[in-house]
């Protein structure tokens, strides 16, 4: 079931009466029966596999709860996480893996026919099975006290809000929340309808006009050089930044009408002034999971140079590969890991040239420069997160800065308006929209800041996302890109 469907617009509403007209001790069930349906709508098999990783975490958890033995609890995690991560790779990553084996041993006349699995990628088994490992450590490393309850681990497990898609919760966040009775709440309620109008702007507004232009150039880049690529390169930075935060949005305000509180997903990531900071602000619950239970159980930076340059490059490798399995996503994760490297390794020398050039003295003009840099690095790097694959890549950044035609008025005319005037100025007016909502959030989010405003104003803004939408909104794309993940 997708967010922005009509099926979604029927489910949630119904969701939401029954949860607040049942007991607090019955709501579980309802929400859990939900999920498993919400979740079931994709492809009901799978339901299976999610009702197996709940249980092996429920019942590994427990045991190492129990266990005094320091070898035994180790044991007993090494088992989650083998079973896990092996689920994952039979599902995600064993053709990948297969394939890639293939050609590396055809380069040395070695025939080998690996099998292929012939099945469907479950929607969202990345992010719960990171869900349900994340707790798993969590009770090893005695932060938290397992779950006894089957039915309410069960939920966290599945919460269909942030169930294919993340936000990817905590334990000691969600778990509570379940444990507690929500009232309604008027303003509560509000407040989480209108991130939802919001998100739904996002995706629906701006990321799926911005796709149409994207997916022509991207789908068949051969036929296009310089301007056209670089235009449908940095509409997909906005593309997947929308589409993405979107969903995170109407998850956690769908979350916020029954009274739960998701983790914030992003913060304003293209105002990053360095790669750091980015990935501070980009899918922060991905980064934060990589950060506490790979790149610190590596060791963090609480050791040599050398290692943790190694450290850094192993957790961006893994986290590229974690959103597909394809050599397009480990390149992307490669890069940001250089991205990452060479910001340490060239720490000093970009100081003195700031003081060389005396840019301490234009400090607006510095922060500008920096977010300039930082936002065309990310932007580079998403070629290959986006491209089919590594040839189509490769192709794109060779002729991304074609000159050739750059001075011809019907070049150019033709660059911009590929798609058609129509998506170029809905695409357009749907960036600057986001912008200037970016620019006034800056200390507190849109929504709040309304609230000061006088009730006629708010209105009108409500309505007019609304309206845009109606209007403006492309309802012929509708899978979110990180559902694929």
């Amino acid at each position: 079931m997708l967010f922005n469907s009509i099926h979604f617009l029927i489910f949630f509403p119904i969701i939401i009466v029954l949860y607040f007209s049942l007991k607090h001790k019955h709501r579980w069930i309802l929400l859990l029966l939900a999920s498993y349906y919400f979740y079931m709508s994709w492809k009901a098999e799978y339901i299976i596999l999610i009702i197996f990783s709940t249980l092996l975490d429920y019942f590994v958890a427990l045991a190492i709860a129990k266990e005094d033995d320091k070898k035994t609890k180790t044991f007993l995690l090494l088992i989650s996480i083998l079973i896990n991560i092996g689920l994952l790779f039979a599902f995600k990553y064993f053709n990948f893996v297969s394939d890639s084996l293939r050609i590396i041993l055809s380069n040395f006349s070695i025939q080998f026919s690996p099998p292929v699995l012939k099945i469907l990628l479950p929607v969202g088994i990345s992010f719960y099975t990171f869900q349900t490992l994340g707790y798993t450590i969590d009770v090893y490393r005695n932060k938290i006290k397992p779950e006894k309850h089957l039915g309410i681990f069960s939920l966290y497990v599945s919460f269909f809000p942030q169930l294919v898609a993340g936000p990817i919760e905590r334990a000691q966040n969600l778990l509570p929340q379940f444990l507690k009775k929500h009232y309604f709440d008027y303003a509560r309620v509000t407040d989480g309808l209108k991130l939802m109008l919001w998100g739904f702007f996002k995706k629906i507004v701006i990321a799926d006009n911005l796709a149409i232009y994207v997916d022509l150039v991207y789908n068949n880049p051969e036929m296009y050089t310089g301007l056209s690529l670089i235009i449908a390169t940095i509409f997909f930075a906005f593309q997947i930044y929308c589409d993405f935060s979107g969903y995170s949005d109407i998850a956690i305000g769908a979350s916020q009408v029954m009274g739960f509180k998701l983790m914030d997903n992003f913060k304003r990531p293209y105002y990053s002034k360095s790669i750091s900071e980015f990935w501070k602000r980009w899918h922060i619950s991905l980064s934060s999971w990589f950060k506490d239970y790979l790149y610190i159980s590596l060791g963090g930076n609480r050791v040599s140079i050398s290692r943790l340059h190694f450290n850094l490059f192993i957790t961006f490798l893994i986290s590229g590969l974690w959103h597909g399995a394809n050599w397009t996503f480990v390149v992307w994760g490669a890069l940001h890991a250089f991205y990452m490297i060479f910001s340490l390794l060239s720490k000093n020398i970009r100081e003195k040239i700031v003081l060389f050039i005396k840019l301490k003295h234009f400090p607006r003009l510095n922060k500008y420069l920096q977010i300039l840099t930082t936002f065309s690095l990310v932007t580079f790097a998403w070629i290959f997160f986006r491209a089919k694959n590594i040839s189509d890549a490769f192709y794109i950044v060779r002729n991304l800065f074609n000159w050739h035609g750059f001075v011809d008025f019907g070049y150019l005319r033709s660059a911009f308006f590929l798609a058609s005037p129509y998506v170029f100025v809905v695409s357009l007016f749907g960036i600057l929209s986001l912008e200037f909502v970016h620019l006034y959030q800056r200390h507190d989010s849109i929504r709040h800041m309304l609230l000061n405003r006088p009730v006629y104003f708010r209105f009108f803004i409500y309505f007019l996302l609304l309206f845009s939408i109606l209007l403006c909104g492309n309802f012929s794309s509708h899978e979110f890109i990180y559902f694929q993940f």
